[in-house]
């Protein structure tokens, strides 16, 4: 039992080692977290369905080896013994007292895809007594945790959200890359709960990790929208710089040399442009921010073309090569095309929701041979089901391309 304490004491038990901590989801959200809360001193029990994960983990081994001193910790918190995974995740609620949800969340036909959310919850809610204590770090709509996760997890235990169980939305802000840095010292971190007990006890735990400390909302609905403003800003931002480098292209300037002049007035802060918007988390909060909208009959005309834009920009990046194989007289049905980069952003081995991959699609649509590099990835299913490949040097990806496309900015291709 921990929800409840006089505060007192949950920092003697902190400074003891004796929070006993699960951490749902044991991805590029979930492992730094549970490796945080190691590191903070408690023994932590990692929940994952994916039984390789699971087995990976208890060998010493990190299913994440592009994070920073997360494999190094793995292996040390494993070796000590504080740190075990499995896949019961019903066991791993009974046999811990603070449980922090950190599964993917998604988009699915245009909607928003909580399925794993609410498996977790629901294991979540049987193995949860009174005294217990919740927080949902995954990206959600706004409410989500008021009026959803709240009832799955009373329907589940028995018990009420505030009175018997604290429950909060403490959204995960990371860079991937530098995870566990993010964690402990680049950033507060945000908690709002279902009522101001749920704040302050995970207030309290918080500031056990983060160092630049913890900024309490007034509710887990305030919460919600601060992390999906985050990413909607970024969104947002990044199609007006799009749109404005587009403006310099036609105009034959280079929009980067302007976009230094202009940031030079501390008020103005353009982006840089790319070929899209990918990751697992900037292409979905604006979508789960306009269906809610549109429940309360709201319409968020800019929001909605900020994405609109961004989703846009492999069919302009395409436009661009056609208009650079005009120039030597070439079309797309009768060359080779060598992209090098897969990954949605430099310096790491994520594809998720890579503008790359539409390019392919729109490339293989007019016939092109297609070839793929990137230094961080060595295999792909999605570029294997295209039947596109994916060579591990840049000599063979370019070797006889008529058209090569930077669609990711990798260090190795500066």
């Amino acid at each position: 039992m921990i929800f409840g304490l006089p505060k007192e004491e949950i920092e003697d038990r902190l400074e003891k080692g004796e929070v006993r901590v699960a951490v749902y989801g044991l991805g590029r959200v979930g492992l730094p977290l549970a490796v945080a809360w190691l590191r903070a001193g408690q023994a932590v029990i990692g929940a994952d369905i994916n039984e390789g994960t699971v087995n990976e983990i208890n060998g010493g081994l990190s299913p994440i080896s592009d994070e920073p001193r997360i494999p190094e910790a793995v292996k040390h918190f494993v070796e000590t013994g504080r740190f075990r995974a499995m896949t019961d995740l019903v066991k791993a609620s009974e046999e811990s007292e603070v449980k922090f949800i950190a599964v993917p969340t998604t988009l699915h036909e245009g909607g928003f895809d909580g399925s794993a959310l609410e498996s977790a919850l629901r294991s979540v809610g049987k193995g949860l007594e009174e005294g217990d204590a919740v927080s949902i770090e995954c990206t959600v709509p706004p409410t989500t945790t008021e009026e959803w996760a709240r009832v799955i997890l009373e329907e589940e235990s028995g018990l009420r959200a505030e009175r018997d169980f604290a429950l909060v939305f403490s959204p995960e802000r990371i860079y991937e890359g530098r995870a566990l840095e993010d964690i402990e010292e680049r950033y507060p971190k945000i908690v709002g709960g279902v009522g101001p007990r749920s704040t302050e006890l995970f207030s309290i735990l918080y500031s056990r990790v983060a160092r630049r400390g913890v900024i309490e909302m007034g509710s887990a609905t305030a919460a919600e929208l601060a992390k999906l403003f985050e990413g909607i800003y970024r969104d947002v931002n990044i199609a007006l710089a799009n749109e404005l480098a587009g403006l310099c292209h036609d105009l034959g300037i280079d929009f980067m040399d302007v976009r230094g002049a202009s940031n030079s007035q501390p008020f103005c802060h353009l982006h840089r442009p790319g070929v899209g918007v990918g990751g697992a988390c900037i292409p979905h909060y604006p979508h789960f921010v306009l269906d809610k909208a549109g429940e309360l009959g709201k319409s968020m005309p800019l929001v909605r073309l900020g994405r609109t834009i961004n989703e846009g920009m492999p069919q302009y990046t395409l436009g661009l090569a056609q208009e650079a194989l005009n120039a030597i007289g070439k079309n797309f049905d009768a060359i080779k095309v060598a992209i090098l980069g897969l990954a949605f952003r430099g310096g790491v081995a994520d594809a998720r929701n890579s503008p790359t991959y539409d390019i392919i699609d729109l490339l293989k649509e007019r016939d092109a041979e297609v070839v793929v590099h990137d230094p961080l990835i060595g295999r792909d299913e999605r570029l294997e089901g295209r039947g596109v490949k994916l060579v591990k040097s840049i000599e063979e990806a370019v070797k006889g391309a008529s058209l090569i496309i930077i669609a990711t900015d990798h260090g190795e291709y500066a």
